[in-house]
């Protein structure tokens, strides 16, 4: 059933994000779970600030490697992308295997959970630091450098947050990963 269709929140079992919750029927004593389409703008806050984390470890670490050996601003960026994705699904994954599951299922979990909250904001915020004039031959011990970082994350959880309140709404994103928090 789709999370969209149900009428009340008393139509909990079939509901793909939250099988397994036991004692979670209806919405009463679901604390920060508001009920069908009232997903909280603060769980989405959440969520996005835990991918958030993720990204700017990637990102600045693959600043910092691309720097250090001297790549250009194209290969270090596809660094700091890839390591940004690398720690964005590793937190998630640490979460999920403290739960008792599998490696396969965690991993499968945390792509389902960030893949679309980690693309969207590292759209934002390479796009902004790629369009940021003297942003890309800024250097890690200049101001500017990590001005326009600290800018450009900010951008990117502006506009991710509304992204991951839509997903959780619908049962995805973070919702996926919410069943096994507990």
């Amino acid at each position: 059933m789709r999370h969209g269709a149900h009428t009340g929140h008393d139509a909990h079992e079939g509901h793909d994000a939250h099988e397994g919750h036991e004692g979670h029927s209806g919405r009463h004593g679901h604390a920060g779970h508001p009920g069908a389409g009232g997903v909280s703008w603060s769980m989405a806050a959440q969520a996005t600030l835990h991918c958030l984390t993720g990204c700017a470890i990637g990102e600045v670490l693959g600043m910092v490697i691309g720097t250090a050996l001297g790549w250009g601003n194209v290969p270090t960026m596809v660094l700091a992308i890839v390591l940004a994705f690398f720690f964005g699904y590793s937190l998630t994954l640490r979460g999920v295997l403290k739960s008792g599951v599998d490696f396969r299922t965690a991993l499968r979990v945390a792509l389902a959970a960030d893949t679309l909250s980690i693309a969207v904001m590292e759209l934002i915020d390479n796009g902004v630091i790629a369009l940021w004039p003297g942003a890309m031959d800024a250097h890690l011990a200049d101001a500017k450098f990590w001005i326009v970082l600290a800018l450009a994350l900010a951008a990117a959880f502006v506009i991710t947050t509304p992204v991951n309140k839509w997903m959780i709404g619908r049962g995805k994103g973070h919702a996926v990963v919410h069943q096994y928090h507990h």
